[in-house]
């Protein structure tokens, strides 16, 4: 008899997300200078939980504005080279107040920006133009930063979330949603 674990059909049709809580608590960003991190990361408004020093390890994290989930850096963390993490996503309800709050506060954010191919920017900007998306359509709107590392952030503007339990003649299933779920499929 083998000691290895084995994975059984079963095992995998009974650990579907929907059975349990699974959450997003924490996202290591990797980087170079902790002190000049602490700073850039309480610059931007964010709360800050935790600064642990112990001999030769650091930790510091901080949870952006009603987020579930923070963000750690420190030192002997992670291995992972800095300014290596991309594409991270904020979510906000209001691209252009956000924005102007980030500009206000001395952080260096693009302009906003859309993609004209759907809902989500593609990483080859071959369909990324400059502008909010004309009907401020959730999940069309975005800008970006990065830290002093060069981690890279993204603002993504949703009014209206999209959900796959979400049919036609729900009371949610909106024109919002149904513009959304219509940008996003192929002709």
């Amino acid at each position: 008899m083998s000691n290895n674990p084995m994975q059984s059909g079963h095992a995998v049709e009974t650990s579907r997300a929907g059975m349990y809580d699974t959450k997003l608590e924490i996202v290591v960003i990797p980087v170079s200078d902790v002190d000049r991190a602490k700073r850039f990361y309480g610059d931007l408004g964010w709360r800050l939980d935790i600064d642990f020093k112990r001999d030769d390890y650091r930790v510091i994290q901080y949870t952006p504005p009603g987020s579930g989930c923070s963000v750690m850096f420190g030192k002997n963390i992670t291995k992972a080279a800095p300014g290596s993490v991309q594409g991270l996503h904020l979510i906000v309800s209001d691209i252009v107040a956000v924005r102007n709050d980030l500009l206000r506060r001395g952080i260096e954010i693009s302009e906003p920006f859309h993609d004209t191919g759907g809902v989500f920017h593609h990483a080859d900007g071959n369909n990324v133009v400059s502008g909010l998306n004309p009907t401020r359509q959730s999940y069309a709107s975005y800008a970006s930063f990065t830290d002093p590392d060069g981690n890279g952030w993204l603002l993504q503007e949703i009014t209206v979330r999209l959900s796959a339990d979400v049919e036609v003649g729900d009371p949610r299933f909106t024109s919002e949603v149904l513009k959304a779920i219509h940008s996003t499929t192929p002709d």
